[in-house]
């Protein structure tokens, strides 16, 4: 799981991507969907209609990890213990 900050290129994409949001489920087609990541276009930041769910698979490329302390970690810890549920 990537750090909220990190920006990455998406399989087929041609511009970065900031991580704004991670583990994000959203009605989709009559459905819920569950995505691993929430990112906006870098750099111009939040865009209410441009918000992009992916999913680590779309990632084609790490640019610049996001920040990390003990309170992410603990975060992917619990997040990997509910995934494996």
């Amino acid at each position: 799981m990537l750090e909220l900050g990190t920006i990455v290129y998406l399989k087929e994409g041609n511009k970065k991507i900031m991580i704004i949001g991670r583990s994000q489920t959203i009605e989709k087609n009559g459905e819920e969907a569950f995505f691993d990541y929430i990112g906006c276009l870098y750099p111009e930041g939040v865009s209410p209609n441009e918000s992009l769910f992916f999913n680590e698979e779309n990632i084609d490329r790490v640019i610049t990890l996001g920040y990390s302390d003990e309170e992410e970690l603990r975060y992917q810890e619990l997040v990997s213990k509910w995934k494996k549920k």
